[in-house]
């Protein structure tokens, strides 16, 4: 049951479920993400530890990069069948539609310029 009661906790915010969305095709880093959905950086964090506690994403770290995908084959089949549900569900709504423009545009920028922005807009 903490399995089903950690992944409805996740798909239960907006926020959450957009992330989702935006890594069906792709890996992202987390200041990607932060720019994705314009969010702070530590509002994004506890985000992604939600949907990391209920393996709707896995991470991998990279020098100082955090980078996020969905869960592959070795997740367990309740979080793949989850993210599968929302991807098959949401897909072509104009929302999702409209988020997947912006994603274009996040993909076209620097991540380490990214970084740099974020880090400054912190310490201001």
């Amino acid at each position: 049951m903490f399995s089903f009661m950690a992944i409805t906790k996740a798909l239960a915010d907006d926020h959450r479920v957009r992330v989702i969305l935006a890594l069906r095709d792709r890996e992202l880093c987390v200041c990607q993400i932060v720019e994705f959905l314009g969010l702070a950086p530590s509002t994004v964090s506890k985000h992604m530890s939600i949907l990391k506690q209920a393996r709707l994403v896995e991470c991998r770290k990279e020098g100082r990069w955090i980078h996020y995908r969905l869960p592959r084959e070795d997740a367990p089949p309740e979080a793949r069948e989850a993210v599968a549900w929302v991807c098959r569900s949401l897909a072509r709504t104009p929302a999702v539609q409209q988020d997947a423009k912006r994603l274009k545009e996040v993909l076209k920028l620097d991540p380490e310029e990214l970084c740099r922005t974020q880090s400054r807009c912190k310490s201001l």
